[in-house]
């Protein structure tokens, strides 16, 4: 059910909720890098894949990440070009860094299932944040033989540097160093991700952190999340909130801000643009 309401209040609601919260757990989704400009199609898909749209006819990141390329060649030129435009390079609008100036002074914890790294970019404490879904910035097998993965920056940058005619050099492949298999990005598709013990400790710290709030005075901002995996940060965020009658939550994503009937008494639901709320 839908509780938006006059957006002024509701953001005077947000503000008060911020400042007076013992602890305040962040979930945030896709729709909060979309608002810091990472989009994947229109301008900016023809700024950085114009050539690869062309040659292959798509005419999105999202869709050039499924072609079935022919040469294992063409698929890390790509995917290359792709990691380092969404996860070494920073987004175009100061969403984030607007967001840590909010909340940096208080008891914070994120999980999020955006795999850009755009929360520690702006400053975030590395500690106190749940990568659930991967991260761009790493490699691991793709069988996976074995429960580790790798920081691909300096490969990633050599594929760009080194591709010509939308191919990467033979020799530049990566590949397991374990198995000699190939190797993928650590992105939850399937079965095969690696959790590995960085993603343990991460998960550990945030259940840990959950577990000591879950009395209070307790904000569960939930940022850009949709229905992809609603399981991850939307439902916990609601069950905790109804669990803890001091607790708030507020919701802010353009077209999809609302709550259950059950906490709409302790709701801040904004139906607006992510980018507009925290400039």
């Amino acid at each position: 059910m839908n509780f938006t309401q006059d957006f002024s209040a509701q953001t005077g609601r947000l503000n008060a909720a911020i400042e007076h919260a013992d602890a305040i757990v962040i979930g945030a989704g896709a729709g909060l890098s979309a608002a810091a400009g990472f989009t994947y199609s229109g301008e900016r898909f023809e700024r950085y894949f114009s050539d690869f749209g062309e040659k292959y006819g798509f005419h999105d990141m999202y869709a050039g990440g499924f072609y079935p390329y022919d040469t294992p060649e063409e698929h890390w030129a790509y995917w290359s070009r792709y990691i380092l435009v969404n996860r070494y390079t920073d987004p175009p609008k100061p969403v984030y860094p607007n967001l840590f100036n909010l909340v940096e002074d208080k008891d914070y914890f994120v999980i999020t299932t955006n795999v850009d790294h755009c929360f520690q970019k702006a400053g975030f404490d590395k500690k106190r944040l749940f990568y659930t879904q991967g991260d761009y910035g790493l490699f691991q097998c793709s069988v996976p033989c074995h429960n580790q993965t790798y920081d691909n920056e300096e490969f990633v940058r050599r594929m760009v540097r080194e591709q010509r005619e939308m191919r990467i050099p033979n020799e530049l492949i990566p590949r397991c160093p374990v198995c000699g298999k190939p190797m993928t990005m650590n992105l939850r598709a399937d079965d095969k991700f690696v959790q590995d013990e960085g993603w343990e400790a991460a998960c550990k710290r945030y259940e840990t952190f959950i577990n000591a709030h879950r009395r209070g005075n307790v904000l569960y901002l939930e940022l850009g999340v949709g229905y992809n995996t609603p399981a991850i940060i939307k439902y916990p965020f609601w069950r905790l909130t109804a669990q803890n009658r001091r607790a708030t939550y507020a919701c802010i994503n353009y077209g999809e801000a609302f709550c259950p009937e059950e906490i709409k008494e302790r709701a801040i639901c904004l139906n607006a643009d992510l980018s507009e709320i925290f400039s």
